[in-house]
Formats: C-alpha cells, structure tokens, sequence
C-alpha cells in the first residue's frame, strides 16, 4: 500500500466535505437552512433507507461481483433519491442544513475515528503460535468483551479479529465464530463506559456520569456476555470435535509476542482524543447555522494525526503479515456517507414522534402508558430495534430526550428507564450488520480471510434466533 492508496482513502473522507464549504458560501444568502420538519413527512421517506438496507441486503447475494465493484455507486444513487425529492419539498436551504449537519456532526467524526481506530489497531500484530481451540477461541473473545469498553468496540475488534482468524485459518468452518466475535467484541462488550459505544458517548455529553454505565450495566453486560462466551464454547466444541482438517504444527521459530506494540500508545492517545472532546469545552463556531465545537475538531485532527503516525511508523512488512488493508474501512465510509444522508429523514421524523406528531407517533406512544409513565420494557426493546437498523448514536439521543432529557433525573429517579435505553442502544447493535460501524467492518475482514460469512438477511437469522432470547431473558430480569 503506497502513498497514493492513502491519498485516494483521505479523498474518500475529505472531498464531500470540500464540496460541503464550497456550497455553504454559494448558498448562504437563502435564508435560515433550519432544516424539515419530521412531522410533515409520510412513510413514503423512508424509501431511501429502506432501500439502501435491501442493497446492503440482496445485491452480496444476488449480484456479488457486481456489488463488489460498485456499491459506492449504489450507496450513492440511495442518497440522492432522498435530496432531489427533499430539495423539491423543502428547498435547497434546509435541505443543504440538513446535509451539513448529518456529515460536520455525524458521519466525519465517525469515519475519522473509524479510520484513526482501523489504522492504528492494524498497526499492531499478535505473533507467534496460535490454535484455535475453543479454549483459546473463548479466551480471546472473552480478552476482546474485557477490552471493548475501554478502547471501544472498534479499536477492540480490530485489534483481535485478524490475530483470531489467523489462529482459526486451518479450520472449515469458522462463520459461527466470527458472528459471536461481532455480539461480543464489536457490541455487547462495549457496554461499561462512554468510550465503548457512540451512544454512551453521547449520554456522557448529555450530562451522565463516566462511571454510570460501569455500576448500572455491569450485571446485565455480563449476564449477556457470560452466555454468549457458554453458549459459543459448547457450539465450538462440537465442531472442533467434527473437524477433520489437521492444525498447523508449531515450530517454535516465532515465539508468542507483539509486534508495533508502539501502536497501543497510539490506541491510548486516540481515547484521551476522544475524552478531551467530551471534557473540555473551548467554544463553537457556525458554518451555515450548524453549531460545530472547537474541542471537535482539535479530536479529528489530533486522531487524523495519530493514523498517519501510525501508518508511517509501522513496519510495512509488519502490516502485510497482519493482513492489513484499505478496503474494510472504504466499503464502510462509502456505504455509511449513503446511510447518514438516508437517515435523515427518519430520523427526523422519530423526533418529530416525541411531540405526539408525525407519521411515527405511534414509536412513542409506545413507550408510556396512559398515566404519562415510561414503559421501561418498550424503552429497552424499540430503542433497541430501531438501534438495529437506524444508527444507534441518534437513535439513543431520541429516546433520551423522550425520556425527559434530563440526566440527573434519568441517572436517579428514572434509573431503570436510562439502563433500558442504554442496554437497548449498545446490546441491539449486533442484530444486524449495519447496527453498530465495527460489525461490518469485522465481516470485511473475515471475507477477505476467506470466511464465507452470511448474507444481511442471513446475518439477522443468526443473530435473531440466539440473541433475542437472551434478550428476552435481561428484560425479566433486570428491565
């Protein structure tokens, strides 16, 4: 990989955001671009996001090559079958808000701390001997679950998911693993502290305490976490008993080690990026009425640097062995640029439900009963649910802010209703690919390590029948 692939994936990242000045100044006389309102919108807005899911869906199954080559052009088509539409409705003013918004606010922080997190954690190499027994197999996912809250869920599956497939390489059947690598590492696990999950996050920057989540979630994570890992060794052993291909004979010629270790200095700097962010408050400035923070953009910058230290840094030899690549991060910025555009809409009309107006009102009548009191039960399952197949980040802030919004409140009266939103964000994410950016990223990587991993709609027969039921379980037992 030289310097021109690196050129082309910061291209991918920074050009609609060129685009987005050059228009901010072009169409900054035509009034306030204060965005649309979600009550004026029918179900017929949806379309667009539903259609890009069925892409993300259908096409791998249907027309892979074709998908392969051009799902950036796919992911595009999508967005722009929301704008024009939007644009004839609304005008250009609040449609160009509204697309402004979704990426300064949304989709360049996550890309940056994707690409910061997918970069540096692939700088870093577990060598040495490794057989994927269930043993060891239950061992690193139960490592990945541990670290998942404190590096992220990103930082956590990248770090882990080459190094278990590698361990794993000699076996036929390895689908099985690589879906409970998703549930734990790149989901459940991420559920302790506001640097595991973006909607944690955001709770954080709401006004909730660093540690709440630690002391409110620890029991309902490792409830979850705890069957999954029994679950996943009884599956694995059953197959490892079956397996008929032979493991690699260990020679002993690299010993059990880590390579670019430095990496995890980097891995560090990139979570203190990320605190800063939410701990310091420098000030804001406008661009086209959309409010963008200072400390923000010292993060994007500071982890944009921390990559390219990375990057340079590392042995490229190093990078080769861990099998490192371009491509996962850039199907998830192409694919993601077309979903944070279709999402708006529904998204707006969510918020639109938590005034009792709009085509989704019914999603928050849901949550409270007549008296006006929350429903922790449905908190916990259509937060989740629309967690699923909506993004989680917003998705949790809706919720929160039908919930009343306030954190103190919600931290001490209405405990129960934070953790159902909570759990409900974090947990759901593994029900689909696109509930949560690692999940994605993680079947990338897999398929180009040769596993034939499950469809979109195949992924959610997995993940519906074993983890719904668990989930039916935490809402008896703690929601």
């Amino acid at each position: 990989m030289n310097l021109k692939n690196i050129l082309k994936g910061a291209r991918l990242i920074l050009a609609p955001l060129f685009v987005l000045l050059f228009t901010t100044i072009s169409f900054a006389a035509e009034g306030s671009g204060h965005g649309i309102d979600g009550s004026d919108l029918s179900l017929f807005w949806v379309i667009p996001f539903a259609g890009i899911l069925l892409s993300i869906a259908l096409f791998p199954l249907f027309a892979e090559d074709f998908w392969h080559h051009h799902f950036g052009k796919i992911s595009a088509i999508w967005a722009v079958s929301l704008l024009i539409p939007m644009t004839i409705e609304f005008g250009i003013s609040a449609t160009f808000y509204e697309v402004l918004h979704a990426y300064l606010l949304e989709y360049f922080p996550f890309i940056i701390l994707l690409l910061a997190l997918f970069t540096v954690s692939g700088g870093v190499r577990i060598k040495g001997y490794l057989k994927g027994t269930p043993m060891v197999n239950t061992g690193l996912l139960l490592l990945g679950t541990i670290l998942a809250s404190w590096m992220g869920t990103t930082g956590a599956a990248m770090l882990l998911i080459r190094p278990m497939l590698r361990a794993n390489a000699w076996r036929e059947k390895k689908v099985h693993l690589v879906v409970f690598f998703i549930f734990l590492v790149a989901n459940v696990g991420g559920s302790l502290t506001p640097l595991g999950d973006p909607p944690l996050f955001l709770g954080f920057l709401q006004g909730v305490d660093f540690f709440w989540t630690t002391t409110n979630l620890f029991w309902e994570m490792v409830f979850v976490a705890a069957v999954l890992l029994v679950l996943y060794f009884i599956w694995d052993s059953i197959l490892y008993k079956k397996e008929t291909n032979t493991p690699p004979i260990d020679d002993g010629s690299e010993p059990l080690g880590i390579e670019g270790g430095f990496n995890l200095f980097l891995l560090l700097g990139v979570v203190g990026a990320v605190l800063f962010s939410g701990l310091v408050n420098i000030g804001e400035f406008e661009i086209y009425h959309v409010h963008v923070t200072v400390q923000n953009l010292i993060r994007d910058f500071t982890l944009l640097a921390l990559a390219w230290a990375s990057w340079h840094f590392t042995s490229k030899e190093s990078r080769a062995a861990n099998g490192f690549n371009w491509f996962p991060i850039q199907e998830v910025g192409k694919l993601f640029a077309g979903i944070f555009i279709t999402i708006i809409a529904p998204i707006a009309m969510l918020k639109a439900a938590n005034n009792g107006e709009g085509a989704l009102q019914f999603v928050n009548n849901a949550v409270f009963n007549e008296a006006g009191e929350p429903i922790n039960e449905m908190f916990f399952w259509i937060t989740g649910m629309l967690s699923a197949f909506l993004d989680n980040a917003p998705t949790y802030l809706v919720f929160f802010n039908a919930a009343g919004g306030n954190a103190e409140i919600l931290m001490n009266e209405m405990t129960n209703t934070l953790i159902a939103i909570s759990a409900g964000s974090v947990f759901f994410g593994a029900l689909t690919y696109i509930g949560n950016a690692p999940n994605f990223m993680v079947k990338s990587i897999a398929e180009q390590s040769g596993v034939k991993m499950p469809s979109f709609g195949g992924y959610i027969l997995w993940s519906f029948c074993i983890l719904l039921p668990i989930y039916l379980l935490v809402t008896l037992l703690f929601i």
